[in-house]
């Protein structure tokens, strides 16, 4: 299923996009979401040395190489 770049709820933190506030690390590129950007809610994140996946139970898998953050 096709994501949008700008969801209705933040990936890093879970609250509505609109809330400004994202962690550091997130903006360097050193944190893999962890919430759906689309339902906002917790998914299960996978870290590896080559990169992360990370699994919404609604919306299905993100991966690093997809998103372009790898």
């Amino acid at each position: 299923m096709p994501r949008s770049d700008a969801g209705p709820y933040n990936p890093f933190t879970g609250r509505p996009a609109t809330d400004a506030a994202v962690p550091d690390a997130a903006r360097l590129g050193l944190e893999p979401p962890r919430f759906c950007e689309d339902c906002g809610r917790r998914m299960v994140v996978q870290v590896s040395p080559d990169g992360w996946w990370a699994k919404c139970s609604r919306h299905g898998v993100l991966d690093s190489v997809t998103s372009e953050r790898r």
